[in-house]
């Protein structure tokens, strides 16, 4: 970590989010940036130590300038690291050919259903050494970090065996101790039922419960434990036997709902008390209703259904009834491969009727809540990890109007600057430069 202070100086606007640590933000609040024009942040071991207009700063710093890093941000914005919630970082394999099928008329569960889909990726992870799958996912990474992500949820869930789901988490976690990007794992071991089981599809969901969850859980492999809810792949009882299983072995609930048709996955959720709902493309207004009661942050994944070529979950109604929401990429092979966070709150805008404010909201605090990490990271607040973004815009509307550009200037991790104009220029985990 850096020995020296940074003096991140004259921001044209400093985003920070400011009193949001407690719980994600809902309704209204979600356009609350709390904004401070010429801002001015003071980093020092690895954590946000000052917050606040420039000549201020300036003056209560006046006698530490001369040894300070002094990053200039005129005319640029500064926000949070974003934070990614909800990806399938660890596979190894391509699927361009099935994005080809689809562009003929195929539709995602048909290529599943015909062995295509996640089962074409298990078969690649499971062949991939645990080195080969490191490295392959180390570049997907690196493409994170390139545009602001400063740390990002990682789901198993291409092994569907307990040594192909432990070899996934393994890799995380790897990931976790080398990279900067600090990485939160998922056990996912329920996202499809794997092909030997077809026949037989409660006990896949038996060995999930009896095999596999205690030993991620022994292990320490995971916090969260996440199931794919849709028809063809698991029931909604089958789903909440899973969550609950997990839940007795400390491994908090998230779940895939309502992606393809409503399936009374957002209702589950809610009844759970899972930390998240992800998809709802299809949610009922009950289930979105129920949400809103239980706190279930809703995970939306605009970037899926506009690959897809789908309609996008109703954002704008999830958050007029209520419902904190959260974006992320869904990075995956198949329906989701992109690393661009800021295009998903470009999409969040243009197909999901979100403002400006709101997508940015959702893409750091909430997106933070929905990994259990909002007092850590997600807002510019003193104590605060030093996760920091500048882009090269002068303020958050151009962020969302300049759509499906790059605008990450500078990324600053655990107050290391690990990407400069533009290009990674520190690739090793701060926390084995501390």
């Amino acid at each position: 970590m850096s020995k020296k202070p940074t003096f991140i100086r004259n921001a044209s606007q400093l985003v920070t989010l400011a009193g949001s640590s407690n719980a994600p933000l809902t309704g209204e609040k979600m356009n609350q940036l709390h904004i401070i024009e010429n801002g001015s942040v003071w980093l020092e071991d690895g954590l946000i130590q000052y917050v606040g207009k420039d000549e201020e700063a300036a003056e209560r710093y006046k006698e530490r300038l001369a040894d300070a890093e002094i990053i200039d941000a005129a005319g640029k914005l500064v926000t949070p690291g974003l934070v990614d919630p909800h990806t399938h970082l660890v596979y190894a394999g391509s699927r361009e050919n099935e994005f080809n099928m689809r562009l003929q008329g195929a539709t995602y569960m048909e290529i599943m259903n015909s062995g295509g889909g996640i089962h074409a990726t298990t078969s690649a992870t499971r062949e991939a050494s645990h080195e080969a799958l490191f490295e392959e996912s180390r570049k997907r990474l690196d493409q994170f970090l390139l545009h602001g992500v400063t740390t990002a949820e990682a789901k198993s869930g291409y092994g569907l065996t307990i040594e192909n789901e432990i070899k996934q988490l393994e890799v995380a976690g790897q990931l976790h101790e080398q990279h900067p990007v600090d990485i939160v794992r998922t056990f996912m071991g329920a996202h499809a039922v794997p092909s030997e089981y077809k026949s037989n599809p409660d006990a896949f969901v038996g060995m999930i419960i009896q095999e596999m969850i205690p030993e991620v859980a022994r292990r320490n492999l995971a916090e969260f434990n996440d199931v794919f809810c849709e028809r063809g792949v698991f029931t909604p009882e089958q789903a909440k036997r899973i969550l609950e299983a997990g839940l007795k072995h400390g491994l908090l609930p998230k779940i895939h709902a309502d992606e393809i048709e409503p399936y009374e996955g957002a209702e589950l959720a809610a009844a759970i008390g899972a930390v998240s709902a992800d998809h709802l493309l299809r949610a009922s207004d009950k289930g979105i209703e129920m949400m809103a009661e239980a706190g279930v942050i809703a995970v939306l994944l605009p970037g899926t259904a506009f690959f897809l070529m789908a309609e996008s979950a109703n954002g704008r109604k999830m958050i007029d009834a209520g419902v904190p929401v959260a974006l992320s990429t869904d990075c995956n092979p198949g329906s989701s491969p992109t690393v661009s966070m800021p295009l998903i709150m470009n999409l969040g805008c243009l197909k999901m009727g979100m403002t400006p404010a709101e997508v940015l909201t959702a893409a750091t605090i909430n997106a933070a809540h929905a990994i259990k990490r909002g007092k850590e990271i997600g807002s510019l607040e003193k104590g605060k990890k030093a996760d920091i973004v500048i882009f090269d815009v002068p303020n958050y509307m151009q962020l969302q109007y300049r759509y499906g550009v790059n605008h990450a200037h500078t990324v600053i991790k655990d107050g290391v600057v690990v990407v400069d104009g533009g290009r990674l220029v520190c690739s090793t985990a701060t926390r084995i430069l501390s």
